[in-house]
């Protein structure tokens, strides 16, 4: 497989470039001169402004994508030469920092965390237009009961298939970091059948939940304060971030004092 290279003066640009493939262990070639660009090169990450300096079609301007990564993406893509995939499949680890891995005719694409829950199906809409496919499938882990079902009630509007995959066998190596690991577990979740999902699905915390959230607004806010139940089970529900929650919490104390 060819190598993805890098050429550009924008010192800014160059320095996300180098952090996005070394956190992604990408491989690839820092340019110094456009003249004769090795044949083993099989795109050009430049930007927008220097695009036109390439004599070459290689060249992908990483300043105009919505991220580093997007860009990335795009560049990988070009390497592999795959236009159409016969079948793709999305997997998805819940948490309150998801992983996600996309699978397509059996070769690992990519993989990656977000900060959220609902940051989750917009990754999926960029891994169906980067990755187009005859047929796609999206599986998430069965952990996480209520951020599971949050996820899965997001991706519902797709109208794609979504099944329920026992996560239980897919734990990755304890000497990898969160991140990685979630992200690995997610790859694994993408090659595991599942049951189908047909509906919505429930959002029903337990008194358990309610209290693991309570708990982290201590450990966040050094046991300086704790969110409510109601708030806590407006978190469980997406409606509204723990950070938001604590900072919300703070502003009412605040103001009861005065």
């Amino acid at each position: 497989m060819k190598t993805i290279g890098i050429y550009t003066k924008n010192f800014s640009l160059y320095h996300d470039l180098l952090k996005v493939l070394k956190r992604r262990r990408i491989p690839y070639v820092s340019l110094l001169s456009i003249n004769n660009i090795p044949r083993r090169i099989g795109v050009v990450l430049t930007s927008h402004n220097e695009l036109h300096d390439l004599k070459t079609q290689k060249g992908l301007a990483a300043d105009v994508y919505d991220s580093i990564d997007h860009a990335v993406d795009i560049a990988l893509q070009i390497l592999i030469g795959k236009e159409l995939y016969s079948k793709v499949y999305i997997g998805i680890d819940p948490g309150e920092k998801p992983g996600i891995a996309v699978v397509g005719d059996d070769l690992l694409l990519q993989k990656t965390h977000v900060k959220s829950p609902e940051e989750v199906v917009e990754i999926v809409k960029r891994f169906l237009r980067e990755y187009p496919a005859i047929e796609c499938l999206i599986r998430v882990g069965h952990g996480s009961i209520i951020t599971r079902n949050r996820i899965i009630n997001t991706l519902i509007p797709l109208e794609l298939p979504i099944e329920i995959v026992d996560e239980s066998k897919t734990t990755s190596s304890q000497q990898t970091k969160r991140s990685d690991r979630d992200s690995e577990a997610a790859a694994s979740i993408a090659l595991l059948k599942g049951g189908k999902v047909q509906k919505r699905q429930p959002l029903k915390p337990t008194r358990g939940d309610i209290r693991r959230v309570q708990e982290q607004s201590r450990y966040i806010t050094e046991g300086i304060l704790s969110i409510s139940e109601k708030t806590a089970l407006d978190v469980l529900r997406g409606d509204i971030s723990l950070k938001e929650a604590i900072e919300n919490e703070k502003s009412n104390k605040k103001h009861k004092r005065l």
